[in-house]
């Protein structure tokens, strides 16, 4: 073999693994062979310099520029894009008022094309460095920055040090002149990694993988940039010569892919404004999951002669839109570590920080999680760290910026005793959690379980809010959620007073403590007592601004009380989820309480469910079904429940099992949710074909059950279970249950249709005799789908006070629009009327 012939060998191989590594994402060779085929070229090369190529793999060590960089004028201008973002004080059910800036961009196209829900090619926003690229000829000529738009910095010496950027294109029929535009970006582990590396050496680590990915392409030497991990995702072409282009954004970035260029897996199309937020919100909840940094995503029309045909505004396109997240990190100090006690009793480690705005809100504490993250950051009291909040996630401490840490900083440690009630903290086995052990005891689980109880979602108690529920833990009125429907309006008006005398306490005192001391009078009005007289009017007006200080205070405070009690009257008629939900079940979401509900009817049977009938459901596994049923089993909640009912809550939508359950459950079900070794569904099946009963099953033996068509395995496995009197009693239990809510399950579903089958409701503004949620509710129990915005599909909106969008909207398309009159008459006249 020549030396020509090695070396195109050697070439080919290196330019193959590298297109296989960073644009198919799959490796041919490891790492060490890798190394050692180019450490082979690199010789022959250097023995045989008239063999040099440029689009050699070793051609990406170049040489350090003189001074600094070249300027490059860019043949078509690299345009910066418009930005949108959300409103995050607007509606949460009304897109297109929270994306207003997304909805306004969609409907200029529409209007000026005359197109309806026109198609995008829609790819993550990612947070690194523009560039371009230059190939003539199929060869890599020249790489720039973006700059201005208009001239940026001749850095192909740096980006030959990229890998996943080839340097020819794979075509047999190159282009004149192919500019390719993308970004270059650190991935997330390459990031970690080289800190990691940089930190073990001494040296300083590199901020964030955007300033790495800058940083590393602007370096004078391009061997500190060989050195630094850098990729790059294609995402535009530029100027072109002799290249037929496809119709589409989304054809031109699979031609980039089949010429050798990485592209983002995440790239897509979507349709009209409804598609672009789905994959705005798609993207955002993979955010943390991608292994790259992003800071929101880019909308491009998709179709090449639309996007011309729209043309420019200024500097940025009019068929292009970057949708931008707010920023996720900041770096903070950490002020101390406490412990929260939750509504189940886990106990959760919380940074108390110095406050930072991070997305948009100032962050004062971040979870830790549990014992074992703090030992793996090794988060200390004085400590730097990076501070996380990802949308409506509770923000995190993501990591410890080590050479910040001060001097005498000490390991944290998990405290053995709860710190609201004294009781043990114990962590159960195999659990990463610590949970204190006092129960109903402990003030700050009972707090949590009002706190759930009272919201929204739950039982939707009006008036009820964190402090209020708080204060009648604190102050001994209420010791169960079921104590709620027994407190009076004199209850309340005490609590009231107690509050605001301890809230004007706290005020005053950060007011200034040395100017009068605080009066509590027999009515729980507080007053200011001045030491030798005077008028202090720092603290008088701003006691008479946040707490009651008169008579009129409180008559408020009455009409509070009130109001409060006739809210807690009213939340006794509700729904069976609702209900469920706010039980504060470990595990129970609103899904899986609709899914109770939907299944087994009633309370009754819900909470007499054992949980091999409750596998049963859909979605419910062995975990959550172990919940529910471990959750109804123990006394003190049995009692809570059966308080709550004896308060007079009644279920309005109660009624018989699902017919579908005589499809579901069954005997081979029941054997099959034992989760005894080498006893199958295929197992269960047969067991129950030749026995048709329990009593039957129990009656025989190992023998038997082998003869059956288990196996020899499975019949002991099952006979050894089944030994034991706690393990056979519970089957015996499930199978009598599963008896008996068949029993009650109709054999055919019974479900007239309802008078809004198959007709989509959007509902907007406020609504005065009812929520909008309550609304939504009683609506979808008549069979109507309840969306969150207007399309021609949708059948009526409701509109209430101060409509907004979706109201407009609705107009535009001509879809029928009820006011809230219409809306009550039409409940009213099937017996839904609020």
């Amino acid at each position: 073999m020549t030396v020509a012939t090695r070396i195109a060998q050697l070439r080919a191989q290196l330019t193959d693994a590298i297109h296989r590594y960073y644009v198919l994402d799959d490796p041919a060779i490891p790492d060490a062979e890798y190394d050692a085929l180019m450490r082979e070229l690199e010789a022959l090369e250097a023995a045989h310099p008239e063999l040099a190529s440029d689009d050699s793999p070793t051609r990406t060590v170049g040489t350090r520029p003189d001074g600094g960089f070249a300027e490059v004028r860019h043949a078509i201008p690299m345009l910066s894009l418009a930005n949108a973002f959300e409103d995050v004080e607007a509606d949460p059910d009304d897109l297109r008022a929270r994306f207003r800036e997304v909805a306004d961009f969609e409907r200029r196209i529409e209007e000026k094309l005359g197109i309806e829900a026109p198609v995008f090619s829609v790819e993550p926003k990612l947070d690194g460095l523009a560039i371009s690229l230059r190939y003539e000829n199929g060869l890599f000529v020249q790489g720039a920055t973006r700059g201005d738009g208009s001239v940026g910095e001749n850095v192909t010496a740096n980006l030959r040090q990229v890998r996943a950027i080839p340097l020819r294109l794979r075509t047999e029929a190159p282009p004149a002149v192919l500019e390719v535009r993308g970004e270059i970006y650190m991935p997330r582990k390459a990031f970690d990694a080289y800190n990691a590396r940089a930190l073990a050496r001494g040296e300083k680590p590199l901020a964030n993988p955007r300033n790495g990915a800058a940083g590393s392409l602007r370096q004078l030497d391009p061997a500190v940039t060989r050195r630094r991990p850098l990729a790059f995702f294609a995402y535009a072409i530029g100027e072109v010569q002799g290249l037929e282009l496809p119709e589409t954004h989304s054809g031109a970035l699979r031609l980039l892919r089949e010429l050798g260029f990485p592209v983002s897996k995440e790239v897509d199309v979507a349709t009209g404004f409804e598609g672009l937020i789905a994959y705005f919100r798609r993207i955002g909840a993979a955010r943390d999951s991608l292994p790259y940094e992003i800071d929101g995503v880019v909308y491009k029309l998709d179709d090449l002669d639309q996007q011309r045909e729209m043309g420019f505004v200024s500097r940025a396109p009019r068929w292009a839109l970057a949708h931008k997240f707010p920023a996720l990190e900041q770096t903070t100090l950490v002020r101390a570590i406490e412990i929260q006690i939750g509504r189940t009793g886990a106990a959760t480690p919380v940074a108390r920080l110095e406050p930072v705005q991070v997305a948009g809100v100032v962050v004062t504490n971040a979870t830790l999680h549990n014992a074992d993250q703090i030992a793996r950051l090794d988060v200390r009291v004085g400590d730097s760290v990076i501070v996380r909040r990802a949308g409506d996630v509770i923000p995190e401490v993501v990591r410890v910026v080590p050479d910040r840490r001060p001097e005498g900083t000490q390991p944290w440690r998990m405290p053995a005793l709860c710190p609201v009630c004294g009781s043990d903290l114990v962590r159960e086995e195999g659990e990463a959690v610590f949970r204190c052990t006092g129960g109903l005891t402990c003030g700050a689980q009972r707090k949590e379980a009002v706190r759930h109880f009272a919201s929204r979602r739950a039982m939707d108690i009006e008036g009820l809010g964190d402090r209020q529920a708080d204060a009648l833990v604190e102050y001994g009125f209420v010791a169960s959620v079921a104590d709620l429907y027994r407190l009076d309006v004199a209850d309340l008006v005490r609590m009231k007073a107690a509050l605001d005398a301890e809230t004007a306490a706290d005020l005053l005192r950060t007011v200034d403590e040395s100017r009068g001391a605080l009066r509590i009078d027999d009515a729980g009005r507080a007053g200011l007592a001045r030491d030798g007289g005077g008028d202090d009017w720092r603290s008088a007006a701003f006691l008479r601004a946040h707490v009651a200080v008169d008579a009129g205070a409180g008559r408020l405070a009455t009409r509070w009380a009130e109001k409060l009690v006739a809210a807690l009257d009213a939340s006794k008629r509700t729904s069976l989820p609702r209900f469920l939900f706010a039980l504060g079940i470990p595990h129970l979401g609103e899904t899986t309480a609709r899914t109770l509900a939907a299944w087994l009817g009633t309370l009754d049977f819900i909470r007499r469910a054992p949980a091999p009938v409750l596998r049963a459901l859909p979605d419910i596994g062995a975990e959550v079904a172990a919940s529910i049923a471990s959750f109804f089993a123990q006394e003190g909640n049995q009692a809570v429940v059966a308080a709550l009912l004896g308060t007079g809550i009644v279920f309005e939508d109660e009624a018989a099992p699902a017919a579908a359950l005589h499809g579901k459950l069954d005997l081979a079900h029941l054997l099959s949710a034992l989760g005894v070794r080498n006893v199958g569904g295929r197992g269960a099946q047969r067991l129950a074909e030749t026995y048709a009963t329990v009593d039957a099953l129990l009656a025989a033996n190992a023998t038997g059950w082998a003869g059956a068509g288990l196996t020899a395995a499975g019949a002991a496995n099952l006979e050894a279970h089944l030994a034991d009197p706690a393990q056979r009693a519970a089957f015996e239990a499930s199978a009598r249950f599963m008896e008996e809510v068949l029993a009650a399950a109709p054999r055919e579903a019974v479900r007239a249709a309802g008078p809004l089958d198959g007709q989509t409701v959007v509902l907007t503004g406020t609504l005065s005799a009812l929520t909008r949620e309550a609304a939504g509710e009683r609506l979808a129990s008549l069979g109507a789908k309840v969306a969150g915005s207007v399309s021609k599909k949708t059948s009526f909106v409701v509109a209430g006070e101060a409509a907004g969008s979706k109201l407009a909207r609705a107009q535009d398309l001509g879809v029928p629009v009820w006011d809230e009159a219409a809306l009550l008459a039409f409940l009213g006249e099937h017996g839904l009327a609020p």
